[in-house]
C-alpha cells in the first residue's frame, strides 16, 4: 500500500486484491514513511481474465477466466520503537466465471475469497512522527519489511477445480528499499525482495495432498509525482521456482514469470484518493497468463489531520 499526506501517499498493501494481476506486486512507494495515528479504509473493484483463479500461483490448464472482485481494507498507523508501523486485515468477495478447454467444464462461482493480512515495519528512514511533526519531515531513503499472509477463509469445495479460496495458508516476507531522487524528489525508485511459502492443500481433488515449493520474487517500481496529488508509475516483478507436487508427485511445474504494471494516483482532497491500476503477464512459464486492472477509492483519516 502506498502512504500519503499531501505529497506522500497510501497506496494498497502487497496481500490485497487477490486473484488479479495486482497481487503478486507489492505497491510502489509502499515503505515511504507516514505519520502516525492514521487510519485507512480502502475499497476496490478488480477485473481479471486470466487460467487462475483467486489463487494465482496456481494455474488451470486450458482455463479462460474471468473474475470479477470486490475487496475491504483497513489500515493503522502507529509507532512501534519509535518507528512507523502499520497492520492491515483485508477481506475479499468474488465471481468467476469462465470455462476449460477440451472439456464441458464451466465455472460460476461467488462468494467469498481467502482473508489476507499484514504487518510492517519501517527500519530506516521512518521515525513515529505526529501529523504536526511530519509537517517538517523531509522525505529520505526508507528500509523496511513486512510479513503478509493470507488465510484460508474463502470459499473452497473440493470436487471443484475451480474455486475462491485456496484450502491452505500462505506467507510472504519482504524487505523493501525506497530512494526518492531527482528535482525536488519527484522520483522515486522502490526495490522489493519477498518469497511466498505455502502450506498444504490436504483436500485437493477430495484425496489428493497438494504441495507448493516457495515463490521467490524480485521487484522494481519506478514513479514520478506529478503535483502533490497525482503520481504515477511503472511496476516490474519477476517470480520463479515454485514447483508444485501432488501427493508426492512431481509436477515439473517450476515457474518464471514476468508481469509489468502501471499506476495513477490521483488525490482528490487530503482525505480522499482514487488509484488506477493496470498488470500483465508478459511472460509465463508454469505461470498466470493474466491481464487485470482495477480501482481503488481510499478514504484517510486521524488525530489532526485535515
Amino acid at each position: 500500500m502506498c502512504k500519503r499526506l499531501a505529497a506522500v501517499c497510501f497506496a494498497l498493501i502487497a496481500s490485497a486484491i487477490p486473484g488479479s494481476g495486482r497481487a503478486q506486486f507489492t505497491d510502489p512507494r509502499t515503505y515511504v514513511n507516514s505519520p502516525v495515528g492514521l487510519n485507512q479504509l480502502e475499497m476496490v473493484y478488480a477485473y481479471a481474465r486470466s487460467d487462475t483463479s483467486v489463487d494465482t500461483s496456481l494455474i488451470i490448464t486450458g482455463a479462460s477466466l474471468n473474475l470479477n472482485q470486490g475487496m475491504i481494507d483497513y489500515t493503522r498507523y502507529f509507532g512501534f520503537l519509535h518507528r512507523l508501523a502499520w497492520v492491515q486485515p483485508a477481506l475479499p468477495i468474488a465471481g468467476t466465471n469462465g470455462s476449460i478447454s477440451g472439456t464441458n467444464i464451466g465455472a460460476a462461482e461467488t462468494g467469498t475469497g481467502d482473508s489476507g493480512y499484514q504487518a510492517a515495519w519501517l527500519l530506516k528512514g521512518g521515525p513515529a512522527l505526529s501529523v504536526e511533526q511530519f509537517a517538517n519531515f523531509k522525505p529520505a531513503t526508507t528500509l523496511g519489511v513486512s510479513l503478509t499472509m493470507t488465510a484460508p477463509t474463502g470459499q473452497y469445495n473440493s470436487n471443484k477445480i475451480i474455486n475462491l479460496g485456496s484450502d491452505r495458508w500462505s506467507f510472504k516476507p519482504e524487505i523493501g528499499l525506497s530512494q526518492p531522487f531527482g528535482p525536488g524528489q519527484k522520483w522515486e525508485f522502490d526495490a522489493y525482495a519477498n518469497a511466498y511459502f505455502y502450506t498444504d492443500n490436504t483436500s485437493y481433488h477430495r484425496v489428493e495432498v497438494l504441495s507448493q515449493e516457495p515463490l521467490p520474487g524480485l521487484e522494481g517500481h519506478i514513479s514520478y509525482s506529478f503535483s502533490d496529488n497525482i503520481w504515477a508509475a511503472v511496476d516490474t516483478r519477476y517470480s520463479f521456482r515454485g514447483n508444485i507436487l501432488v501427493s508426492g508427485v512431481n509436477q515439473n511445474a517450476s515457474q518464471q514469470n514476468f508481469l509489468l504494471g502501471t499506476e495513477l494516483s490521483v488525490s482528490l482532497n487530503a482525505k480522499n484518493t482514487l488509484i488506477f491500476e493496470f498488470a500483465d503477464a508478459l511472460a509465463h512459464q508454469n505461470g498466470p497468463a493474466i491481464k487485470a486492472f482495477a480501482v481503488k477509492y481510499d478514504y484517510t483519516w486521524g488525530k489532526g489531520y485535515k
